[in-house]
């Protein structure tokens, strides 16, 4: 549960960055291309911080150390955002917050992999879990800022949370690994390392179960940035509505990810994974002919149930794939590869938003869950975890 605390302090820093988006981009006078670079940004500076973290983490150890660092970088750039008006300024901030944001998966996934081997299915969706409460309740609380407050003073208010989230993970984390509990912290040397990694980067079923968790996310960044926008300027919604709103699709996740770790660990990866994948791109197309604003937000909470269910059973997947010691590097794999290409969907979605409409965006979105569907189909048809269970 400690762990789920720090993961939701990294989506919260990011949460947060959502629903001020339009408000930032109403003061500085930004076009949808132009927010969307905001956002790019934030997946570019974690697509950087996943490259070499995960080698770091898997060679030097300190999965700990690491974790609290994550938690500081998103804290203090949500803090000296709101202490900035400046476009530029504003991009930097959003670099130590996607940095953070990436460098906590590889610590944290492998240090939990290790901890409950024979259980990853449902620890991993404890982790998720933590997400989606972050998600799910930044936006609350920064509508609610709003109310009082300039979207600078709702991000500064949002950091401390988190701050307060990085001091718990400290003191319980820093005290479990003095008396024992927890998994032997050790690296190993550049040359055992690289001997390592080279099966993991030629396995045609990590390198699959990447590129399909990269689709299926740039769904989700896609939706994230541009949900917001088409409330705030289309619907013309009130800042609170809006994140009732945002919170709508996390609340569907709080609910999935356990019920769906849980699944995955009895019936296997693959199954969970095709169900909740096609659900979500049937509903992304259904909620582009919905007017009500009612159904809408419920139609966004069923989105957000099928979407976040995938999200602990790849992580999940792909820990059953990897060779314990490599957990850092095969997360970090994951992470780049879904930071790599959810950078282009906001520049990709902006364009078309400028260009046609911010409801056109919802086709593009439905089309790359699409092609992660397909992928699924592709990957090849292996499940250790099922098979150490038969065992």
């Amino acid at each position: 549960m400690t762990l789920a605390l720090g993961h939701g302090g990294t989506h919260w820093a990011f949460g947060t960055f959502y629903v001020l988006l339009p408000f930032i981009a109403r003061q500085l006078g930004l076009s949808y291309a132009e927010a969307g670079l905001l956002v790019a940004i934030y997946h570019a500076s974690g697509f950087t911080a996943s490259i070499g973290s995960g080698a770091l983490i898997d060679v030097v150890g300190r999965q700990v150390m690491f974790q609290i660092v994550a938690l500081l970088m998103g804290a203090g750039g949500l803090l000296a955002l709101g202490m900035t008006g400046e476009f530029l300024i504003i991009g930097v901030m959003i670099v130590f917050i996607g940095a953070g944001a990436n460098l906590w998966h590889p610590a944290a996934i492998s240090y939990l992999s290790g901890r409950f081997p024979n259980n990853r299915g449902y620890t991993l969706s404890i982790h998720a879990l933590g997400a989606n409460i972050g998600d799910s309740m930044a936006p609350l609380v920064a509508g609610a800022a709003l109310i009082w407050f300039t979207w600078q003073g709702a991000a500064m208010v949002n950091a401390v949370p988190i701050f307060a989230a990085s001091l718990v993970v400290a003191v319980v984390l820093l005290r479990e690994r003095s008396t024992g509990g927890a998994p032997h912290d050790r690296g190993m040397s550049i040359g055992e390392y690289v001997t390592r990694v080279k099966g993991v980067i030629r396995d045609r079923a990590v390198l699959g179960l990447c590129v399909m968790a990269a689709f299926r996310n740039m769904t989700q960044n896609g939706l994230f940035v541009f949900l917001p926008l088409y409330l705030a300027d289309v619907v013309k919604v009130s800042p609170l509505t809006l994140g009732l709103a945002l919170s709508a699709l996390q609340i569907g996740g709080l609910i999935a990810a356990p019920i769906a770790g849980t699944a995955s660990d009895r019936v296997g990866r693959r199954p969970v994974v095709v169900v909740a994948l096609s659900a979500s791109t049937a509903l992304i197309v259904i909620l582009t002919f919905i007017d009500d604003e009612t159904i809408f937000v419920a139609g966004v909470s069923l989105l957000g149930f099928a979407m976040f269910a995938t999200r602990p059973v790849i992580h999940s997947w792909l820990m059953d794939l990897t060779p314990p010691q490599l957990g850092g590097s095969a997360t970090s794999l994951l992470f780049g590869t879904q930071a790599g290409l959810s950078t282009l969907t906001p520049a990709v979605g902006g364009l078309i938003a400028d260009t046609w409409g911010l409801a056109s965006v919802f086709y593009f979105l439905a089309g790359t869950m699409l092609v992660a569907n397909v992928l699924v189909f592709l990957l090849p048809r292996r499940d250790p975890h099922l098979a150490a269970a038969g065992d």
